[in-house]
């Protein structure tokens, strides 16, 4: 396989070798409308399986089932009409300045608690520094700059605060959502690895789970190349985004079919989708998922 130009990039800090893994909890039965088509998970999970965590960690808490994504978290009269719906799960975009709902009018602690509390479960992205290459021109000003480690090092702690200021324990899973970007570019990908590489590092020492998001084209393609080539720091749940209509969480042609099990994927099947339950109307993204959630403080 050829390594990507631009390889100094990748140099940074000593990697961190895997440990042995953590066992995921599941959730107690199948969650509600569990995705149709999804397949089940093959095996054996041990060759591919990224868990770098010390072994004290809280083990993370897995969901099997659809969930669905929004730019602005809804409104608590919304979540609760909601759940009349297939979705057992939430994306919520809690931090990062590249979000595209920045405001978030809704998402607090005591959000958080409520819609938990109801029984959604809840998948944290963080939208920070994008690749230099970026497609999307409004990600465009949001480009990483000469330091993808020091970015990622240091968003990774903003991150891990804004997680913990929601009441979102250790333990939690962090999903980093890196937009699609131009796939010829080998220096681009070296650098917008290298800031991954970085932020996952910084969150799995700060006792929290680094799920990755991007193209499946893309980042997602990346992503599977190292690890194929046995890099260190690498997402320990891969969120892939491949808009066919119906749920592919374990066919992905961008993925090796060991790679990222057991329960560490998420298919983002459908984008843009509108949707009414409950007499409430969302614009929404829809994914399947066997992957970590959000551990709540009580």
């Amino acid at each position: 396989m050829t390594v990507l130009a631009g390889a100094g990039l990748l140099a940074g800090p000593p990697p961190v070798r895997a440990t042995a893994a953590v066992p995921a909890e599941r959730a107690a039965g199948p969650a509600p409308g569990a995705a149709p088509g999804s397949g089940a998970a093959p095996g054996p999970a041990s060759a591919v399986r990224v868990r770098q965590a010390a072994v004290s960690d809280p083990a993370p808490v897995s969901f099997t089932g659809q969930a669905f994504d929004t730019c602005e978290a809804p409104t608590l009269v919304e979540m609760r009409a909601w759940r009349a719906s297939p979705y057992g799960a939430v994306g919520i975009y809690f931090g990062g300045r590249g979000r595209g709902c920045p405001t978030q009018r809704e998402l607090n602690r005591s959000w958080v608690a409520e819609v938990h509390g109801m029984g959604w479960r809840l998948l944290p992205v963080f939208v920070g520094s994008q690749a230099p290459c970026v497609n999307a021109p409004a990600k465009r000003p949001f480009a990483l700059g000469d330091d993808p480690w020091g970015q990622g090092t240091q968003e990774a702690d903003e991150a891990v605060r804004a997680a913990r200021a929601l009441g979102l324990d250790a333990g939690s899973p962090l999903y980093l959502d890196i937009e699609a970007y131009r796939p010829d570019d080998t220096r681009c990908s070296a650098t917008t690895l290298a800031f991954v590489r970085a932020w996952n590092r910084e969150v799995r020492r700060l006792g929290h789970v680094p799920g990755f998001y991007s193209s499946a084209d893309t980042g997602v393609r990346d992503i599977e190349a190292q690890r194929r080539m046995g890099t260190a720091d690498l997402p320990e749940v891969m969120w892939f985004a491949r808009w066919e209509g119906r749920p592919a969480l374990y066919t992905e042609s961008a993925l090796d079919p060991h790679a990222w099990t057991p329960h560490a994927r998420i298919h983002q099947y459908a984008g843009n989708v509108a949707e009414t339950y409950g007499g409430h109307r969302l614009l929404v993204d829809r994914n399947a998922v066997d992957a970590p959630v959000a551990r709540v403080t009580p």
